[in-house]
């Protein structure tokens, strides 16, 4: 039976391929200035697809990486476990990258995209358009050491200018400049509660209370540290100041 099925349907090929000779979605038009038009669901087609490297393009092109490292390590320094647990440090990650990124998200949507969705320009000169403000932001925050190392592994010496930098170089580079941020940022963030760790356990140590972990003693203490200062909203301000979005 399921030989005649399949077979059936391999007959049955043919013909729809007559009744059907075309699909408009694949239609394609010259433009009156030489360029190429394809038809809207050609252009819905690529916008599903591309959103499926979002939450890519998300890591690696603007500030939620750096935002979110520290904040993991600032969970780990006050030592309160999984609290507050990944859902909220992802949330607050993309709200504070949210607000650090408009500025720029705003001149590459003025510049590219509202010219594009007027029909002024082409598909793909408004994402050259829209990628300039995003590559200004990487650029500025982006080590010139990282970059160097990452031309000299490519090989490419034929760069004259940061505006010949392509974004199979600049994005690495910048991935990287940003995890050596975090890092340094996070490792500040440790050192007082680093200090409080070592003074209760020298604390318990002296008691003879060996036996007691010095977590459950510092942990309060750490807690009570961070809320008398303001942490958060001071860890807020530290890295929404650590990026240059004019």
């Amino acid at each position: 039976m399921k030989r005649w099925t399949i077979t059936g349907l391999l007959l049955l090929l043919p013909w729809a391929a007559w009744a059907a000779p075309g699909l408009e979605a694949v239609q394609v038009t010259a433009a009156p200035d030489g360029g190429t038009r394809y038809t809207i669901s050609i252009q819905v087609l690529a916008l599903m697809t591309a959103l499926t490297v979002l939450p890519a393009l998300l890591l690696s092109m603007t500030a939620f990486t750096r935002i979110m490292v520290v904040l993991a390590i600032l969970r780990q320094a006050l030592g309160t476990g999984q609290t507050p647990n990944n859902q909220i440090l992802l949330g607050v990650s993309l709200l504070l990258t949210l607000f650090i990124m408009m500025p720029v998200f705003d001149k590459a949507y003025k510049s590219g995209v509202e010219p594009y969705l007027e029909e002024k320009i082409e598909a793909g000169v408004a994402l050259q358009r829209a990628l300039v403000p995003l590559r200004k932001f990487m650029l500025r925050q982006t080590r010139e050491s990282d970059l160097a190392l990452f031309v000299r592994l490519s090989g490419r010496e034929d760069l004259e200018s940061m505006d010949d930098v392509p974004l199979t170089l600049l994005l690495p580079a910048f991935m990287t400049s940003e995890l050596k941020t975090a890092f340094q940022i996070g490792f500040m963030l440790f050192l007082p509660f680093l200090v409080i760790d070592l003074v209760v356990a020298s604390i318990l140590m002296s008691m003879g209370m060996m036996m007691l972990s010095p977590v459950i003693i510092s942990l309060p203490f750490k807690l009570m540290l961070f809320v008398l200062v303001d942490g958060w909203a001071l860890v807020m301000e530290t890295l929404a100041a650590s990026f240059y979005t004019v």
